[in-house]
């Protein structure tokens, strides 16, 4: 003979119903509060930024100001160039409003593409700009003394350019090795012009020099495309950061799709904590993309990476809003099988509680009969990744019951929660006998917590 009785009730079609009416997975996005949210967020690293290209701006028009004439209007267009285009690059990443919800990845790709335009152009433009100065080596070639002066004037503007460079741009983290090697060329030009090898000595300084300049402009050229790099990532971020605040509470909804009054959605208590190890996640993430050694492709995987953050969201604000309507689900449940033990049996509810007070978790309910005789019924969560719930029917029985006597009683109440709307499956009995102590429900409250029971609310049978 079973005291234990065991039926799985499924609620398949009841989690459809509610995930519709409810719309959970939909996460919360107020456009406006989001973008005046992420600007806000994003205005202090903004401000750093223009800081440090103000500052390394008023550095390069001290060192260019010191060139000679021709160099200096080269470097003067290309440093104009390079503004614009940073401008214009960051305009295009920050513009519109609907930038935060297009796809991400087409953004990379038109933001790569733009860039790639810019470079080439950019490219194009020096090579004409050089020709033009290189052209003058050969009108020098066989006076010696004109060779020298030349000479002189690449070779300073050559420490310039490095001296640039090293002060003002950040060389390792772009081209590692490459400043060193051009110094070295330098010196190699600056060896023959104290061997009196003027005319050996000019071309090589020359060269030196518009390799360092290209090298300005390359490195330049990466840094910017790290920072707009670094600003997508960011943006997303952020954006994914913004909305993890913002749906942290969400309203519940009746069946009416209308928000029930005074009812609230705790989604990192009912996410049993996930949604702080999301909110964790995308902090560490932000970390990394404010970190400058943070290369270019990890920055934009972060930024591929951000909606996937978002989506998962999403699910934990389904799993924690189904959570809470299974909880007051589990009290439904346990009230119709008290009613119907009350119909067939003359038991009457006792008590009711939630395991460990907690009210993710089982709920208990305490039945009696006049006789002395008890009925504890329990209605677990089913397993995770599961829907429905698992309901057990422990019996203490002074008198003696036949297993036949407790099967049927069982029945009674499956076939109760079916024509309540609730399908279960087949019947059956546990081996073993009921733990004696499960009746005692006081082990789950604190000391001054009264007993529980929950009638049902409206619209969550």
């Amino acid at each position: 003979m079973s005291g234990k009785k065991r039926i799985l009730v499924d609620e398949t079609e009841w989690y459809r119903a509610q995930r519709a009416a409810q719309n959970l997975k939909q996460v919360r996005r107020d456009v406006p509060r989001l973008l005046d949210e992420v600007r806000r967020r994003t205005e202090a690293d903004q401000a750093r930024t223009r800081a440090v290209l103000e500052e390394r701006a008023r550095r390069t028009e001290q060192a260019l100001s010191g060139l000679a004439a021709h160099t200096r209007q080269l470097e003067r267009d290309t440093g104009r160039r390079l503004r614009e285009q940073s401008e214009r690059l960051h305009r295009e990443l920050r513009g519109t409003a609907d930038r935060l919800e297009r796809d991400t990845r087409t953004r990379l790709a038109e933001q790569r593409a733009a860039l790639e335009r810019e470079l080439a152009a950019e490219r194009d433009q020096r090579r004409r700009d050089i020709a033009g100065l290189t052209g003058r080596v050969d009108e020098l070639a066989g006076n010696r003394d004109r060779a020298a002066a030349a000479a002189r004037d690449w070779l300073a503007d050559g420490a310039t350019m490095a001296g640039l460079i090293a002060d003002t741009l950040p060389h390792e983290r772009h081209a590692p090795g490459r400043l060193d090697r051009l110094r070295l060329d330098l010196d190699t030009a600056r060896r023959n012009m104290d061997a009196g090898h003027h005319e050996a000595a000019l071309p090589l300084a020359q060269r030196a020099y518009l390799d360092l300049s290209e090298l300005r402009v390359d490195i330049e050229h990466r840094e910017l495309e790290r920072r707009l790099a670094q600003g997508a990532a960011t943006d997303a971020l952020v954006l994914v950061e913004t909305l993890i605040t913002q749906n942290r509470v969400r309203p519940v909804t009746g069946p009416d799709g209308e928000p029930i009054e005074g009812a609230e959605l705790d989604v990192d208590h009912w996410s049993e904590g996930e949604l702080d190890e999301l909110r964790a996640e995308v902090t560490e993430r932000l970390s990394r993309a404010g970190d400058d050694a943070t290369t270019v492709a990890e920055l934009r995987e972060l930024t591929v990476e951000a909606p996937q953050l978002e989506q998962r969201l999403g699910e934990i604000v389904d799993r924690a809003g189904m959570r809470l309507l299974a909880s007051q689900l589990r009290v439904n449940l346990a009230d119709s099988v008290a009613g119907t033990l009350s119909r067939i049996g003359a038991y009457e509810l006792a008590d009711g509680e939630y395991e460990d007070a907690d009210e993710r978790r089982a709920y208990h309910a305490v039945l009696e009969h006049a006789n002395g005789n008890k009925i504890v019924v329990q209605v677990l969560p089913a397993p995770e990744g599961e829907t429905g719930q698992v309901l057990r029917v422990l019996s203490y029985d002074h008198d003696t019951a036949s297993e036949r006597e407790l099967r049927d009683r069982a029945e009674a109440v499956r076939h109760a929660l079916a024509d309540d709307g609730h399908p279960t499956g087949a019947l059956e009995s546990e081996p073993g006998v009921p733990d004696p102590g499960a009746d005692d429900l006081g082990r789950f409250r604190k000391p001054e917590a009264a007993p529980l029971h929950r009638r049902p609310a409206d619209g969550a049978s």
